[in-house]
């Protein structure tokens, strides 16, 4: 079975650009981790990459992922909405087979 890597919108760089990301030296940094309500959580925040990390750039732009949180993610796509209730980074995940209310918890 063919693996695809995640995908990132450009609204999301969009985003990244807009809070000055790469001026800082960090990197959105999305992560699986064990916990929440359904099992498994997602971890967001501005960090600086690492060695084993992959990368997905864009005008200077990053998203990174570790190699453990990596296959929870094969083709996944990250984006940044804005709504009525706030703004935030959002993951569509095809390999999640429920999620909570929240967006930041799912199971597989």
């Amino acid at each position: 079975m063919l693996t695809l890597p995640p995908k990132v919108t450009s609204r999301a760089f969009e985003r990244l650009a807009e809070i000055g990301a790469s001026t800082q030296g960090k990197a959105l940094r999305v992560a699986v981790e064990g916990g929440g309500c359904s099992g498994f959580q997602y971890q967001i925040e501005l960090a600086e990459v690492a060695e084993d990390d992959l990368v997905l750039e864009e005008n200077g732009e990053k998203v990174v992922i570790d190699s453990v949180s990596l296959p929870f993610l094969t083709d996944a796509v990250i984006d940044f909405t804005e709504e009525l209730i706030g703004a935030r980074f959002v993951i569509e995940n095809p390999n999640a087979t429920s999620s909570c209310g929240c967006g930041t918890s799912f199971s597989m």
